[in-house]
């Protein structure tokens, strides 16, 4: 039997020993191992701060002149005696021990470890709100602290955005809902703040309507001219292997011919293919022309076919007239700016893009040139004094995929890129998924804050177990039993780690993101006919 008298024995401050629970059997440098009295549990449970000793429930240590805090990670049964259970301890951080039995000036990190033997304390609400509470820092308030009633969690603003945040769970759990929740608070707290939101499912216009400004294929007018060579190349060319690099050959010297016939270009010593000078499309097809004309063989000549081809698509297509549209020659780049990145904001810091009507096989492309106009203004606009912009990308996996789901992309490299040096520059990413497994290695791990809602599969548990804090690592065994809208918050943006019960949204603020109800939708019919002729009106028309 485990020294059953070891908890008498143990010192412990007078005032805190009737919460006293157990003791400490091995010390190792994240974490400890105690022996727990479930008698004395079942004593506090209920009372003052209850559930003491449970899994997720934080305990402290007295250490000389500091108690050492931490979080209980597992529990077993302590065959030898059944009224003993031994546990398995996260170490969160430390206190020094003052005047009452109360935690105070709570800081992360342990810079003195317990003893075996010394006696452990049952945490109560006021050491919770000192282990938790936010600091005089700029923060917003999201939820409760599991398992209180009224302990807050809180996010510090500057930590979130500024090392960026991902936002991970699976579909049916609420994140869209608490994005949302986190976008309205920030916008709340900072109402002349840039928000960029790529919403692939056009379901966030409803919850922003009066704080954001919607961008769709209607009135996004994004000129074709604003994509780099790469993005011109991945929405230009149609083939792959060898006669791919001859179509890149082709493009790249004529596409560098109509940036240099732009009024633009006049005075300016040095032109490339990736300058954002306005061109005309119909340049661009007559240089094609002019330079197949150069060759002295027809067989030459496939790669301008194929380049002309495709450019005639281009513009005949009405689906993408709102980049391709005669109207956008001008040189409307200051005012695209201006809008999509809320410069000034006019009391709508979110910019919404919705892409759900871009046609799919341009929608990466279209994502791409939206990343890379953040990243590129901020790196161009690093001697001004410029406003930090925070780009939010929802169904992330579908952007920045893995090696092993899909080889790279314009979209990737871009918001692989913002996520290794966008802070360096004032750009915030927000990454949102229900697949983080499928995510591009090394990007999760680049985002500083993870909240973790609940996920079924085990490759992306392990994927977020992976990238998260060693001592946070614990909470995500908690994952799986997640209700909707919990969640686990580890990293930058908050002290420690933390279970999270996320406020309820008003409807009026939350996104269009439900599931639709099969018990009530099928239990009545009428209206089928004018229903199907709206529906195709729309379909015809690819507009909403």
């Amino acid at each position: 039997m485990i020294g059953t008298d070891m908890l008498e024995a143990a010192p412990a401050p007078a005032a805190a020993e009737d919460r006293a629970i157990g003791f400490v059997l091995d010390v190792a440098g994240g974490g400890a191992k105690i022996l727990l009295r479930l008698a004395r549990l079942h004593a506090l449970d209920g009372a003052a701060g209850g559930r003491a000793g449970e899994v997720g429930a934080q305990v402290k240590i007295r250490t000389g002149a500091l108690w050492v805090v931490g979080t209980v990670r597992s529990l077993t049964l302590d065959r030898t005696d059944p009224d003993q259970a031994i546990a398995e301890l996260d170490f969160l951080g430390e206190a020094p021990v003052g005047d009452g039995p109360g935690l105070r000036d709570f800081r992360r990190g342990v810079t003195r470890y317990p003893l075996p033997g010394a006696a452990v304390i049952a945490t109560d609400p006021a050491d919770l709100r000192a282990i938790f509470a936010a600091d005089e820092r700029p923060h917003i308030e999201i939820g409760m602290v599991h398992p209180s009633a009224d302990v807050r969690a809180a996010l510090q603003i500057d930590a979130l955005l500024g090392r960026h945040f991902a936002l991970v769970g699976s579909t049916g759990t609420g994140k869209s809902t608490s994005l949302a929740l986190i976008l309205h608070r920030i916008c709340e707290a900072a109402p002349d703040g840039h928000v960029v939101m790529i919403d692939p499912h056009g379901e966030y216009a409803a919850a922003f309507d009066g704080y954001g400004e919607l961008f769709d294929v209607e009135n996004l007018a994004l000129p074709y001219w604003l994509m780099n060579f790469e993005e011109h190349a991945e929405i230009m060319l149609t083939v792959s292997g060898p006669e791919r690099q001859r179509d890149l050959e082709v493009l790249g010297r004529c596409l560098l011919a109509a940036r240099q016939k732009s009024r633009l270009a006049e005075g300016m010593s040095k032109v490339t293919v990736d300058s954002p000078l306005p061109y005309l499309l119909s340049d661009l097809v007559a240089i094609v022309v002019q330079d197949m004309g150069k060759l002295e063989r027809a067989g030459d000549t496939g790669a301008h076919v194929r380049i002309k081809t495709r450019l005639d698509e281009l513009r005949s297509d009405p689906r993408f007239a709102f980049m391709f549209s005669g109207m956008l020659v001008g040189d409307t780049m200051a005012s695209t700016l201006a809008r999509l990145f809320r410069l000034p904001t006019r009391g709508k810091p979110i910019s919404i893009i919705d892409v759900s009507g871009v046609p799919s096989e341009v929608t990466s492309v279209v994502v791409a040139l939206l990343s890379r106009l953040v990243f590129d203004y901020a790196i161009w606009a690093r001697h001004e004094q410029t406003r930090p912009i925070l780009l939010v990308c929802e169904e992330a996996h579908r952007y920045v995929p893995s090696e092993r789901v899909s080889s790279g992309a314009a979209v990737r490299r871009v918001l692989e890129r913002i996520a290794k040096e966008g802070r360096k520059y004032g750009v915030a990413l927000g990454l949102v998924t229900q697949r983080p497994s499928d995510l591009a290695e090394g990007v999760l791990s680049q985002c500083g804050t993870i909240i973790a809602m609940r996920l079924n599969n085990e490759r992306d548990q392990a994927h977020v177990r992976a990238a998260m804090p060693e001592g946070a690592r614990g909470f995500l065994d908690m994952v799986p039993a997640l209700r909707n809208r919990e969640c686990i918050v580890c990293g930058e943006g908050v002290s420690v780690p933390v279970r999270v019960s996320l406020d309820t949204l008003d409807k009026g603020r939350r996104p269009a993101s439900g599931d639709p109800l099969f018990s009530d939708l099928w239990r009545g019919s009428g209206e089928e006919e004018e229903t199907i002729a709206r529906v195709i009106n729309r379909w015809r028309r690819q507009g909403r």
